[in-house]
């Protein structure tokens, strides 16, 4: 026992001892660099993996409906909209640098929505004023004079002529409703996911997911910003497609955040979290508008249809016992 003591206790054995631990961390220093490096590695061809297939499955997805949704007369009647915008020369009459963004916040993508636009915007007014020459000049031609029946008929052609632009407003004003509806929701979903560890793409494609129920036109818009997050070179221009399309200035705000954000290197965390915030602010102040606005909407239907009741509900006993006094007098 005395000489395992002192050998336990002795200069060279500590030495020795101390020597081999030091070995063995450096070993394990470097060794275990070496895994981190390997497993980063795998983790950077699993994430090279999983994005070819979302670039593939999303453009499948945006594919699919456009190949799979035509019919024989539907394609007729798309050849017949082209062939007359084609010899009118439609296209240069109607279109501006502007008609192009103002279908895509309505939701119509492509060459075919807008020529359709441009082939309804020729035809209604020349329809509508047929069909009113027709009513002035056949079927209730009047007192009036010709001239002022052709008058009335060119009139309403004019009138009609804006229908196709105020459609593609209603449509763009509801799609829009929607989307602003859904958006600070969708920014503290994205804000959950990108907190998590996801990626930008994943969370993209995460919260379209999520958000389809309440407001599919956003998971819509999602979803498009997805794909071309997997496929276009520029991140920046897939952000400033999504602000163009939804033509909201909120939407635009977090796009420019996450534009810089990915420039400057800064936390894509942080900048969604500050625009959450700001996003439930203005929901918030925009809920007060509303609310501080119902007492002058009230004012009308309280005078028209309250006051009244109220006063027959009060004058009513002293009418009734005033005209009963007078009668048995």
């Amino acid at each position: 026992m005395d000489s395992i003591a002192k050998l336990l206790t002795s200069r060279d054995f500590l030495i020795a001892v101390l020597a081999a631990v030091s070995v063995a961390a450096i070993v394990f220093t470097f060794g275990a660099q070496l895994i981190v490096r390997s497993d980063l590695k795998d983790r950077i061809k699993r994430v090279a993996v999983e994005r070819e297939k979302l670039r593939a499955e999303e453009m499948a997805r945006l594919r699919g409906p456009q190949e799979g949704r035509g019919t024989a007369r539907r394609e007729d009647t798309r050849n017949y909209m082209k062939r007359v915008v084609e010899r009118f020369s439609l296209q240069k009459a109607f279109v501006d640098e502007n008609t192009i963004d103002s279908l895509a916040r309505a939701g119509y993508r492509g060459q075919g929505p807008l020529t359709t636009f441009l082939f309804m915007r020729f035809a209604t007014p020349i329809g509508v004023a047929a069909f009113a020459l027709l009513y002035f000049l056949v079927l209730a031609p009047g007192d009036r004079p010709v001239y002022l029946n052709l008058a009335y008929g060119i009139g309403c052609g004019i009138v009609a002529s804006y229908l196709p632009i105020l459609l593609l407003r209603n449509q763009t004003q509801k799609r829009q409703q929607s989307i602003r509806r859904a958006w600070p929701d969708c920014l503290d979903l994205m804000l959950l996911c990108v907190e998590a560890g996801m990626s930008v793409e994943h969370a993209f494609k995460r919260v379209s997911k999520e958000i389809g129920q309440q407001s599919p036109q956003l998971a819509e818009e999602l979803t498009l910003t997805t794909a071309e997050l997997a496929f276009l070179e520029d991140r920046s221009r897939a952000y400033d497609n999504l602000g163009k399309r939804t033509g909201l200035d909120g939407v635009k705000s977090v796009m420019t955040a996450l534009i810089q954000a990915d420039r400057y290197g800064t936390s894509v965390g942080q900048a969604l979290r500050v625009m959450a915030e700001e996003g439930r602010e203005q929901r918030m102040m925009e809920a007060e508008k509303k609310a501080a606005s119902l007492p002058p909407k009230l004012t009308v239907p309280l005078i028209l249809f309250f006051l009244p009741v109220l006063f027959i509900v009060i004058i009513s006993p002293a009418l009734i016992k005033v005209f009963s006094s007078g009668v048995h007098m």
